[in-house]
């Protein structure tokens, strides 16, 4: 299997199969497609696998973005789909259980941080 059917074969499965738990939040957040500057966003909610975020505009389907969550380092991550000012997007590494329980732990769904 080529790289390209292997990253196509994981954003597959990391989208339709959602093995990984999403979890509802609200997380402030950079985003950075390729070839273009960061803007602020909302990440919505979070998995193992991938995350959705706000993205008022539109975002093709394969483009590379780069997620900057308050911090840590970026992330990068590969769009999925784009909805009405909402992007989906699977990483392209599988986030770390204990970064992911970390920032579940830290962030509350209206965006307010705890320590």
């Amino acid at each position: 299997m080529t790289e390209n059917q292997n990253s196509d074969s994981y954003s597959t499965a990391a989208q339709e199969d959602r093995s990984a738990p999403r979890t509802r939040l609200s997380i402030p957040a950079g985003l950075r497609p390729s070839g273009s500057k960061s803007y602020q966003t909302v990440v919505r909610d979070l998995s193992l696998s991938g995350f959705s975020a706000t993205a008022l505009n539109r975002l093709n389907k394969g483009t590379l973005v780069w997620l900057t969550l308050p911090g840590m380092e970026s992330l990068q991550a590969t769009v999925v789909w784009w909805d009405n000012g909402l992007v989906g997007c699977a990483f392209d590494h599988l986030l770390s259980p204990i970064i992911h329980d970390n920032l579940l732990s830290r962030w509350r769904g209206d965006g307010t941080y705890r320590r």
